[in-house]
């Protein structure tokens, strides 16, 4: 009072976190909110926030007054003594989307609310004390009556006076969209307060709990619950809330919601756009009703401003400006002084929001005809009016006094030079709520998104497009039907780009399938060599008929016996095992393979194939191959006596031969004895070129062992 600041908690005046919805107004220097009350976000509370503490009262802890809200916007209509011969009080709405408790459905039905309280309001004696005594509210229904589509969420509310000084002359502009659209979905319905008032004057909603239907409750006690104080109800004696009869409070502390709902039919429909803010300017162009338009000023959520000139029954897009980027949601729309400041959650723009001089093409200003502006072919700018457009669509007069062959429900047609095989998205801007048609050559590869249409190009596909809205008549409420747009489509030259992007396509296919087969070529051919490899190696360890064998063992190879291709070049095997601890003691156990190519230069002239070296063959294993470790300079010595098979020659008569001597126990040829030996001192020379043989290493006594 003497210029200090005064603190107050911001407990129940304003959300604990930005993002919960909140709404406030300032009516006579109080404050009143509507946000919620506690830190998890679960109390909601419309309230009077500021004055005296015996005056700040608040909503009853009731699903019946508050079902989960999300509060939008408030507005405060005071009464003007000119205007107001009942002497009725000052009222306060708040519009907001809750849980809907009178549709008993397997999910949340979302429904859009009005509720109202008064501004002397102070609470009942004991009843309801310290609680709303007027506090009634009503469903909001914008529903498109010819396709039955209906928008249930509230998402912004602007208010504003149709006749300025007039209270009575309120209207809200109310935001939609859908709850049950996957697709983002905007509509505009306007209430008038005139329209609220009688739905709050009407009959009561009640919930019958014997059959659990919603009935209108008799008898409705007097005066009338949620009535705001007038020259009437004071005369009666009922000059404050506190002289309420309990039965009055009761009852309207039961019977919250009002049975009538509040009524619209929307201005304009967009698909495929999400509107977030909204306001309106009026624009004054005669006398009747139809002739009053208005401009919609619609924040987007990817950072526009779209401007719509509302006139009748009739919506036009005059402009669309991208003031943010698209990360940037308009959050806030505010009118002063002719001009609009939008922002975003990072920016803040300034724009023109009055005048036809906001229009600056012909065809721009013609939209704008029922807004009151004309073009001026000598200025070249677009005026103000105040003559009358005339009988007709006005719009439509106006555009074909432009130098363009359309009007509104004319568009010129726009020639489209594509290719074959290109995805392009036609617009056509629906402003009505009522549906748009395509007109299109039979054989087209489309789809339709909303009032927009998908092409695939092809050959059959071109040709011309026409996009064809349902909208009112001038005059009539009646739809008519109104070309919004229309398309030809060309293709750029005699071989268009798609055609080869196609044949391109084709070479790459058929490239992929080449490498398709041969990958699959290659794979069968890995699958049998690694199953040939394992029949060698299964040959190898269960004796092959090409091997000699003794009459003592059965299994000459040992298990670390490698199987040679034949094209290797070594005479040795890759896994020599030479050195072997048994019982602490160094033994030597080589298995060896001698395998040379014919032809490859080996060793003596000799090949050999699957040929065994074994000393000792008596221990009945026929495996192993002991050298004796004392008598050769190399640490290595191999007996005489050598077991050879299978020449590569192909004399299966001398194997035949051989294995029958070997199986009465004679001696083999002293011929291929001799060649054996000469072999035998060949490889005692290349083994001594080994690095691995060169220096005697201590050995032990050999001893017989098994591999």
């Amino acid at each position: 009072m003497d210029g200090g600041v005064k603190m107050e908690t911001g407990k129940g005046k304003c959300p604990f976190e930005p993002s919960q919805h909140y709404t406030a107004v300032m009516a006579g220097g109080t404050l009143y909110t509507a946000a919620t009350s506690n830190f998890l976000g679960t109390l909601f509370d419309i309230s009077r926030a500021t004055g005296d503490e015996q005056e700040r009262i608040r909503t009853e802890r009731s699903i019946n007054w508050l079902s989960d809200p999300e509060f939008v916007s408030s507005a405060f209509i005071e009464q003007s003594a000119d205007s107001n011969p009942t002497g009725d009080d000052d009222k306060i709405y708040f519009f907001f989307t809750e849980v809907a408790k009178e549709y008993d459905l397997y999910t949340k039905v979302k429904v859009p609310r009005v509720a109202r309280v008064c501004k002397s309001d102070v609470g009942g004696m004991k009843t309801l004390q310290r609680r709303w005594t007027t506090f009634l509210k009503a469903q909001l229904v914008c529903e498109d009556k010819p396709s039955g589509q209906r928008y249930n969420i509230l998402t912004d509310v602007f208010t504003t006076e149709h006749t300025p000084g007039d209270p009575s002359s309120t209207h809200f502009y109310g935001l939609f969209t859908s709850q049950w659209e996957r697709e983002e979905l905007s509509a505009v319905c306007v209430f008038s307060l005139s329209d609220i008032s009688k739905v709050m004057d009407g009959p009561f909603k009640e919930l019958k709990k014997t059959c659990e239907n919603w009935i209108n409750p008799e008898p409705v006690p007097t005066p009338r619950p949620g009535q705001c104080l007038n020259n009437a109800l004071k005369a009666e004696g009922f000059e404050s809330s506190l002289k309420l009869p309990d039965k009055v409070l009761t009852f309207v502390r039961d019977h919250p919601l009002m049975e009538n709902s509040v009524n619209a039919a929307p201005l304009l429909v967009r698909k495929g756009i999400r509107y977030t803010k909204l306001a309106v300017t009026r624009a004054e162009t005669g006398s009747e009703e139809d002739r009053r338009g208005a401009v919609l000023h619609l924040g987007t959520d990817r950072g526009e401003l779209h401007q719509v000139a509302v006139v009748g029954q009739n919506a036009t897009l005059l402009q669309e400006l991208s003031l943010f980027t698209s990360q940037e949601p308009v959050n806030n729309i505010l009118l002063h002084q002719g001009r609009a400041l939008v922002g975003s959650p990072l920016s803040l723009a300034r724009v023109q929001a009055e005048g036809c001089a906001l229009y600056p093409s012909c065809a721009v200003c013609a939209r704008a005809r029922g807004l009151g502006c004309v073009w001026s072919t000598e200025e070249e700018a677009c005026r103000p009016t105040t003559a009358e457009p005339g009988p007709g669509d006005v719009v439509d007069n106006a555009l074909r006094k432009c130098d363009i062959a359309e009007g509104r429900c004319t568009p010129s047609t726009r020639e489209l030079r594509v290719s074959v095989g290109l995805r392009l998205l036609l617009p056509c801007v629906q402003l009505s709520p009522r549906s748009c048609s395509w007109e299109h050559p039979p054989h087209r590869h489309t789809r339709q998104h909303h009032s927009d249409l998908e092409v695939t190009v092809t050959e059959d596909s071109l040709g011309k497009y026409i996009c064809t809205c349902q909208e009112a008549g001038p005059g009539s409420r009646d739809p008519t039907p109104c070309r919004r747009a229309a398309y030809h489509l060309t293709l750029e030259g005699p071989i268009a780009g798609g055609t080869v992007a196609t044949a391109g396509g084709r070479h790459v296919l058929a490239i992929y399938i080449l490498f398709f087969f041969l990958g699959l070529a290659f794979g069968v051919f890995l699958l049998y060599f690694v199953t040939r490899r394992r029949s060698i190696a299964r040959q190898g360890h269960h004796l092959p008929d090409n091997s000699l064998s003794s009459d003592k063992g059965q299994d000459l190879l040992g298990s670390s016996a490698t199987p040679q291709s034949p094209c290797s070049a070594s005479l040795l095997s890759d896994g020599f095992r030479l050195t072997e601890k048994r019982n602490g003691m160094a033994t030597t156990n080589t298995t060896t393979s001698l395998l040379s190519n014919q032809g490859n230069g080996g060793h003596h002239g000799n090949s050999y194939s699957g040929t065994l070296i074994h000393s000792n063959p008596s221990n009945g294993n026929g495996n192993a191959l002991y050298g004796n470790c004392n008598n050769s300079s190399s640490g290595l010595k191999f007996t005489s006596e050598i077991l050879a098979a299978d020449l590569l020659d192909g004399r299966t008569g001398e194997r035949e031969m051989v294995e029958r001597k070997l199986r009465e126990g004679d001696d083999v040829d002293e011929g291929l004895g001799d060649g054996l030996g000469d072999g035998i001192k060949g490889l005692e020379e290349e083994l001594a070129s080994f690095p691995r043989f060169k220096s005697p290493a201590p050995l032990a006594k050999c001893e017989e062992s098994s591999i």
